[in-house]
């Protein structure tokens, strides 16, 4: 490694600045790119607002050139109880911004590999978030379009940098596209979903807001159930859900919150919110008294946030495969064809690779893959063989 670059954690409140500015620096004149609320990447390494922090640790750093110039960032972390529950201790690196420089990259992914191996980790994840899995992970490999809300985006050139330097894609990540008023659900769908609306026992429904306690449960049970068996992914407490439904109350739209629920109890779960990107992307990162106004305004007057997407779908193993998932999405869609209903278009991420039962579903339904992210994975022992995520069957 030549002496062209320096690297330095970032502590104080200067390099804090720099690591949140950097990206609009990397990203100057890409018009798809949307500077993330600041508010939100610097609660991920705040140990009062991030949990993961009981378990574990992280650190950031920032790379200059010879002219004292930031030019890089990126952090590294880990949780011991994700990481001891793996025969391989994964840590993870992300926050990645980088000029298109293969020394400057290797050296920021050099200060991640040795940071994690010195703590008893044996691979590493990237680019991925020290925090829920919903957030900042995967790298962007195809569809450069507008970003959602706290998915990332990054240049093209960051997929040459991670595989030269010895990244192994892990699984890839999907979101797909329809419009709100498509028809495209195909005849199976239709006949199965027919089918559970002749049942009785079922029933499904938008909650409104004034029911967040049940909401919450609901999430919880349905959650628990289908989510948390997946490798990677764990069970959260109904006050752990609590937090994620008060984080998200700001925005939440009652009329994208759908349940199904069998005997009454919560068998399946589609949370949308609106695509406040749409929004966000005037506000240049910053949400104070004066951006909190304008994201006000540009929410209920501008007509310009008529995106929503799917933050998460959840069925209950034993309600799966009999065309509930068809159900619950007819049902949204009878209310999403009124002429009132303000989303034109739907966006649903996070569709893993792994999952070909759901990326199937979604087919049928006419939805379609407009972007795609891929997890890497970097194991430290360069003679270990490589294994990609393992395929869920549901």
């Amino acid at each position: 490694m030549t002496g062209d670059f320096h690297l330095s954690e970032v502590t104080t409140r200067k390099e804090i600045r720099e690591f949140h500015s950097l990206p609009a620096f990397i990203n100057s004149g890409d018009h798809n790119w949307i500077k993330p609320l600041t508010r939100d990447v610097e609660a991920i390494f705040n140990p009062s607002l991030n949990t993961q922090f009981r378990n574990g640790e992280a650190i950031r750093w920032l790379i200059r050139d010879d002219k004292g110039t930031a030019v890089g960032r990126v952090a590294a972390f880990y949780n011991r109880k994700i990481a001891n529950s793996d025969q391989t201790p994964v840590g993870g690196m992300g926050f990645f911004e980088c000029i298109n420089d293969q020394r400057a990259a290797f050296y920021l992914f050099d200060a991640c590999r040795n940071w994690l191996e010195e703590r008893g980790m044996k691979a590493m994840e990237g680019p991925v978030n020290f925090g829920e899995r919903d957030r900042w992970w995967g790298l962007l490999v195809d569809g450069f379009l507008p970003p959602n809300y706290c998915v990332p985006y990054n240049p093209p050139y960051y997929r040459q940098l991670f595989e030269d330097y010895g990244f192994k894609n892990y699984f890839e990540q999907y979101t797909y596209y329809t419009p709100v008023n498509s028809n495209g659900l195909s005849d199976v769908i239709r006949v199965k979903a027919e089918r559970i609306f002749a049942n009785p026992d079922y029933t499904f429904r938008y909650m409104k807001r004034s029911e967040m306690r049940e909401i919450t449960r609901n999430f919880m049970i349905v959650y628990n159930k289908g989510w948390a068996r997946f490798q990677g992914v764990k069970t959260i407490s109904e006050g752990h859900a609590r937090l994620l439904m008060k984080s998200l109350k700001p925005v939440l739209d009652e009329k994208l919150l759908w349940f199904g629920f069998y005997k009454d109890e919560p068998v399946c779960f589609f949370l949308m919110l609106p695509e406040v990107n749409q929004i966000i992307r005037h506000l240049n990162g910053k949400l104070n008294l004066i951006g909190k106004i304008r994201f006000l305004w540009y929410r209920h007057f501008s007509g310009e946030l008529t995106k929503a997407f799917g933050q998460i779908f959840g069925i209950v193993p034993e309600h799966q495969r009999k065309g509930v998932e068809g159900a619950l999405i007819m049902a949204f869609a009878k209310l999403a064809l009124s002429k009132d209903f303000r989303y034109k278009d739907l966006e649903m991420n996070w569709i893993g690779d792994y999952n070909p039962s759901m990326m199937h579903l979604l087919d049928q339904i006419g939805a379609r893959i407009i972007k795609t992210h891929i997890t890497y994975r970097y194991l430290f022992d360069r003679n270990a063989p490589f294994e990609r995520a393992p395929v869920v069957n549901i």
